[in-house]
């Protein structure tokens, strides 16, 4: 690698690291969480769903105020402060959350939790905003792309890990049982968790960082801004509705993607019409995007929650069903394999030779398996039944040179090989069904950048404020998976209910096609290269 102009301020690259690998920790760490909780305060399927509902629910909320403090001020609120200090305010509330949680579980308050949760991802939302174009400043811009992929490789390392960390503290070592857990456990976690987050807090604050500050101006959009507002009404009306009547939950959640999809498409046809406070909502790219980005968090967030209660289902993986204490190293792998894609993904951001890039897409993955694999046996569980997992690992590879690194060709054929990958979970079970609905991970991996690459193609100055709303889009993963667990519950059929998972694949592979269309119409041939995983 050429020696750059600006050299990289790798103290600070190596914190902002830390924080990516907790990001990717708390977030896997939901999984153990969700049917810890669930036992423990015995819950349905679908109300154990409202972990992840409050936590990227959180993300949506955060994008959110963001947005609209900005647009009030007329001044992009995190340039004015600096992408530094939205890191160091962003990890004090998610202290705060951490600690929250504590008095909630002493008080054995679920809903006190589900509103802890929301803070500690209420911090997330505003460190991720700023991270990541902090990152780039922390060096010269033309690597910029390089640090990223770090950050993001690391975070993909903290979701490998999470569940494995996690549940030796909720099950008290690592053979543990689901009756070893206890509320004590849980304080012990997340005061650890409060501890390092502050200690990142403290040493960004004390250190001789760049502020991290963009002058690029800010243009209001006043419209979309009611439009976003509007859509948020929607949805605290449906959770409201649903809290204090009887409604059967499915009816309630379809209103709510309803009106995500409904006001989107209302807004870009209005925008169409007359562009004047509408902002970047007036490019139909950017609409099919932030379905995307939607339906793509929703579907990853929602294989994985589900499927620790899937695995206690006796007759689906052994006659039994698995203990919770059971079940970690199956997670493990899930996020795993998003590892492994994305460590796979960021190999295109570094100068090899044709024949380099070759053999590190052939070496990587199993690279990043063996990772996988090593984190499992130091925590003791049995990995033989993971070993043929290669056999999966092969069939991404191929996928990946099919491919060749180009947005819509590579999300075409994740999404496609991920919907076929989902019937064949529905449809088998033991072991052949636990891989093909893990390979969801290995393709959800490199979707993100498809997805975010194409959305904001062509945008010009609107880039910057349709990356916001694309972000925003997380709000898919407080939305999908209840709606898995709703369908589970109301079936009796949890495995049956992965049919919802295959049909958000099926959408990401129309969305591909549909983006190449309104891209081509515009004069815009964006099937290039791409930089790696998210």
């Amino acid at each position: 690698m050429s020696q750059t102009k600006q050299p990289t301020n790798t103290g600070a690259l190596a914190t902002l690291v830390i924080v990516f690998f907790f990001w990717g920790f708390i977030a896997a760490s939901n999984s153990i969480l969700i049917p810890f909780c669930k036992s423990h305060f015995h819950l349905n399927q679908f109300q154990s769903q409202l972990i992840g509902s409050a936590f990227y629910g959180a993300y949506f909320i955060g994008s959110l105020l963001l947005f609209i403090i900005s647009n009030i001020t007329g001044s992009d609120i995190l340039n004015k402060i600096g992408y530094k200090k939205g890191i160091i305010y962003g990890l004090w509330i998610s202290v705060l959350g951490a600690l929250l949680i504590i008095p909630s579980a002493n008080a054995n308050s679920f809903g006190a939790i589900l509103a802890s949760l929301f803070v500690v991802a209420l911090g997330f939302s505003l460190q991720q905003t700023a991270a990541q174009p902090f990152a780039i400043s922390l060096g010269d811009p033309s690597t910029g792309s390089h640090r990223l992929n770090l950050g993001g490789g690391i975070n993909s390392l903290g979701t490998t890990l999470g569940p494995i960390i996690v549940s030796v503290f909720l099950f008290g070592s690592a053979k543990g049982r689901a009756e070893d857990a206890t509320i004590t456990n849980i304080n012990t976690l997340y005061i650890i968790v409060a501890a390092v987050f502050a200690a990142v807090a403290l040493f960004f604050t004390f250190s001789k960082l760049p502020a991290g500050k963009d002058e690029e101006h800010f243009e209001k959009a006043n419209k979309a801004q009611g439009a976003l507002l509007l859509m948020t009404g929607g949805i605290l009306a449906v959770i409201l509705i649903g809290q204090f009547t009887e409604l059967d939950k499915l009816p309630l959640l379809l209103i709510t993607i309803a009106l995500v999809v409904g006001i989107l498409f209302y807004s870009n046809s209005a925008a169409v019409k007359e562009p004047h406070g509408w902002g970047a909502m007036r490019y139909q790219q950017l609409i099919y995007g932030m379905l995307g980005i939607f339906v793509y968090v929703g579907v990853e967030v929602t294989i994985d929650n589900n499927f620790g209660a899937l695995l206690k289902v006796p007759g689906y993986f052994n006659a039994a069903g698995l203990d919770e204490s059971e079940i970690s190293h199956f997670i493990s792998l899930y996020w795993g394999s998003l590892m492994i894609g994305r460590w796979t993904g960021a190999i295109g951001v570094f100068n090899l030779s044709r024949q380099g890039r070759v053999i590190a897409t052939i070496v990587v993955p199993f690279i990043a398996f063996a990772v996988v694999l090593l984190a499992n046996h130091l925590k003791g569980n049995e990995i033989k039944d993971l070993y043929a997992y290669a056999g999966v690992i092969v069939l991404m590879i191929m996928a990946f040179f099919y491919g060749q690194e180009k947005p819509v060709k590579t999300l075409l054929t994740m999404a496609v090989l991920a919907t076929v990958a989902m019937l064949v979970g529905v449809f088998t079970t033991g072991i052949v069904s636990v891989y093909a609905l893990m390979a969801g991970g290995l393709c959800c991996s490199v979707m993100w950048p498809c997805i975010f690459s194409l959305s904001v193609a062509g945008l010009g100055k609107y880039t910057s404020q349709g990356s916001a709303f694309l972000i925003m889009m997380i709000l898919g993963g407080a939305v999908i998976p209840p709606l898995q667990g709703t369908i589970g519950d109301m079936t009796g059929d949890l495995h049956r209910s992965y049919l919802v998972a295959a049909g958000c694949f099926a959408f990401l592979a129309y969305l591909a096609l549909k983006q190449r269309s309104v891209l081509k119409a515009q004069g815009l041939d964006f099937d290039q290269e791409i930089a790696g995983g998210h």
